[in-house]
This record gives structure tokens, C-alpha cells and sequence, in this order.
């Protein structure tokens, strides 16, 4: 069918409207996802607390298992906290690293089952993950990469651009970041307002007969 004839499609989707925070946002405002790229290059405006607050009180209604909430975000904006993840970056990705206003540690915390008592009181959902580290571990993972995903999503939906990576030394991060803690690094998201001077082409994506079946 081809990218063309996919974004066709979704732009016939009928518009429905809803407020968030003052702002209009159409139900099938789909730029979130057809027209946003994945930025490289960063203009000097800088990204408020408020913002990430806002991006923050989004992401968070965004389900997970069980209500179980294991993302962790660090949003790092400070000199200082950028030459602290400097060593930790592959070469390829300290540049614009350091030019973003904000990159955010997107974590998960593996001890995430202590919150479930005010999380999800239904039941003692505490003791589902307790007694298999292996659940925890996978549980946490999985829920927070999503929660990561949500983030690039509110950003969005917040006017911000967003640069996803994974070209780093999660060692490395957990160990300047998060020592101590029960906290790991996922990815990193730079947050900022996009140069479109930086991106590239589109690229292809796979059609849905390519990727997709229906059992």
C-alpha cells in the first residue's frame, strides 16, 4: 500500500475534539505520529519545569499492568547534569546531547511493587512480585518502556520534539544516576524544540501485510 496511501487513510478519520489543559486537541490529529520526526538538531529555546511537569501529569494516566507505574523519568537540563551523562554517551549521540535543552533518563524502578498498596489497594498485588525477582524484572521492563513510549507521545501532544536513543552505557548511567537506588536506565529521550535544518529524509515504514497478521 505504501506510506502514502497509509497516511491517506488515517487524514479521512472523522475529528473529535477534546481540551487538554486549555489547549484544543482534535482525536485524529494524527501529526503526533504522521507529521513529528525524530529530531538531531535543537534550537536554543528552553523547555520550562512547568512543561515537564505538564508532559509528567500526561504520561502517568497512560495504563499500565495492574496500575503498576514502574517508569522513572530524569530530566536532565543542568551543565553540570549533562557532563555528568557526557561519558556514558556513544560519540555518536554527545553532540546533540549536550545541544538539547532537556534529555530525559527514561528508568524503571525494580522495587516498583512497594507503591502497589496505594497503586492498586483492590488486592495485595504487592505479593504477586515478591516472590519471583524474574516477574519484577520483566514487569518493571516492560511497563516502563511503555510508559517511555507514552512520553514521546505527550511530548508531542505538548509541542515538543523529541530525539529517542539508545546509543549509551546503561552501566554507566545507573552508576552516575541512580547508585544506591533500585532505579535502572531504559533510554534516553532528548526533549527540546526542533531545528528542521537536522532531520533527514522520511524514511519507509513496512506495510501493514508486511508486519501485521490477522488470526
Amino acid at each position: 500500500m505504501g506510506l502514502s496511501a497509509s497516511l491517506a487513510r488515517l487524514e479521512a478519520a472523522r475529528p473529535i475534539d477534546f481540551i487538554f489543559k486549555d489547549r484544543r486537541v482534535a482525536m485524529n490529529d494524527f501529526s503526533i505520529f504522521t507529521t513529528a520526526r525524530t529530531h538531531n538538531k535543537w534550537t536554543d529555546k528552553p523547555v520550562s519545569d512547568d512543561t515537564l511537569r505538564r508532559l509528567y501529569d500526561l504520561l502517568k494516566m497512560a495504563p499500565t499492568s495492574a496500575n503498576c507505574s514502574p517508569g522513572r523519568f530524569v530530566f536532565i537540563k543542568s551543565p553540570q547534569a549533562k557532563e555528568k551523562l557526557r561519558p556514558a554517551l556513544s560519540s555518536g549521540n554527545a553532540a546533540k546531547t549536550m545541544a538539547a535543552p532537556v534529555t530525559a533518563i527514561v528508568a524503571y524502578d525494580e522495587a516498583f511493587y512497594d507503591r502497589l498498596p496505594q497503586l492498586f489497594p483492590h488486592t495485595d498485588a504487592r505479593s504477586w512480585f515478591t516472590s519471583s525477582p524474574e516477574v519484577a524484572h520483566e514487569t518493571a521492563f516492560r511497563n516502563g518502556t511503555l510508559q517511555g513510549g507514552y512520553l514521546i507521545i505527550a511530548a508531542r501532544m505538548l509541542g515538543l520534539d523529541a530525539g529517542p536513543m539508545s546509543g549509551f552505557k546503561n552501566r554507566r548511567v545507573d552508576e552516575a544516576f541512580f547508585a544506591g537506588t533500585s532505579w535502572k536506565s531504559n533510554f534516553l529521550v532528548n526533549l527540546g524544540y526542533g531545528d528542521p535544518a537536522g532531520l533527514f529524509a522520511r524514511l519507509p515504514r513496512l506495510d501493514f501485510d508486511e508486519a501485521c497478521k490477522i488470526a
